[in-house]
């Protein structure tokens, strides 16, 4: 009896010791999910690629950008979660042109509501504190006026993902971007000290959590993983203000010219390609990253061969 004592205090004791180890380990984090956002609409060639609309206030050229390439409810269905992803990085005003003009944002929501979403969300990671961000810009009032959620990048609200880049792997991703229906790409554009120019492609850098400066030793290759990774339903370059130079921060409105333009289109390589030249007289060979992007077949930077709509109010 006292021998089976003994042998059941062992195994307890052994059981606790098992149990303890398990207890005192760091916890294991959980796998990351591999995942590949393609949220493309089929093409169509009854429509442009590309739409360049000018002469108007920010919601008009919205309205007229979109309706040249087929109306919001070729994007939107019924139903659907739409994230709307502004530039809204800095503690700037609108006249400065660092963020995404707020009329952009609001107008491209209602059309989104128009055409049946169930919700509209707007978020961005920003550079400078969120909510100061989302109120200086004038996005969340904005937004906010339209019917849109305005989400601030929470640091519950991050998600581990596998992005399978050649530079970016597992990363933490804001979570409406891994989780949301239709995906609206609405940079600015504005000059940028390191890239030359931030436009759409650089505007993904948005949704990354952790530390992004680490990215920049390699940036070109990293915009063009995150290009792969978030394939936009569509993409409207706000380029009512350009922020010709001191980018991307920014601050001084010398820097600032009045264009009253907005591009839009379905290929967001031609989209960026037209704009650099447009404002900056940049060929795609001075931008690395397009040229990678376009080696992945995520779009054309001979956008002159890109079938293209010009619009003037």
């Amino acid at each position: 009896m006292r021998l089976g004592m003994l042998s059941g205090l062992a195994a307890g004791a052994a059981g606790t010791g098992i149990w303890l180890r398990r207890r005192s380990r760091k916890p294991e984090e959980p796998a990351a999910a591999v995942v590949s956002r393609d949220l493309r609409v089929p093409p169509d060639p009854a429509y442009p690629e590309v739409v360049v609309v000018s002469g108007g206030e920010p919601a008009d050229l919205v309205r007229a950008a979109v309706e040249a390439l087929g109306g919001m409810k070729r994007f939107v269905a019924p139903g659907d979660v739409v994230v709307l992803k502004p530039n809204a990085a800095w503690d700037r005003i609108p006249e400065q042109a660092a963020d995404t003009n707020p009329e952009v944002v609001a107008e491209t929501a209602r059309l989104c509501f128009e055409a049946g979403a169930a919700e509209v969300v707007v978020t961005d990671v920003t550079c400078n504190e969120a909510r100061r961000c989302f109120q200086r810009s004038g996005i969340g009032a904005a937004a906010e006026a339209a019917g849109a959620k305005v989400v601030l990048p929470e640091d519950r609200l991050f998600r581990r993902a596998d992005l399978r880049g050649s530079v970016l792997g597992r990363w933490p991703v804001l979570e409406p971007f891994l989780t949301a229906d239709k995906v609206i790409n609405l940079p600015v554009a504005k000059h940028h000290s390191l890239t030359r120019v931030t436009l759409g492609l650089k505007n993904w850098y948005g949704i990354l959590g952790g530390q992004r400066r680490r990215l920049h030793q390699r940036i070109h290759e990293s915009i063009a993983d995150l290009a792969a990774f978030l394939q936009p339903t569509l993409t409207l370059i706000d380029a009512y203000r350009v922020m010709l130079r001191g980018g991307p921060t920014g601050g001084n409105v010398e820097n600032v010219a009045m264009e009253k333009t907005l591009f839009g289109g379905t290929d967001p390589v031609a989209l960026d390609a037209r704009v650099a030249r447009t404002y900056w007289g940049l060929e795609a060979a001075h931008l690395p990253f397009l040229e990678i992007a376009e080696r992945r077949r995520l779009g054309r930077t001979d956008f002159e061969a890109v079938s293209t709509r010009v619009v003037t109010i």
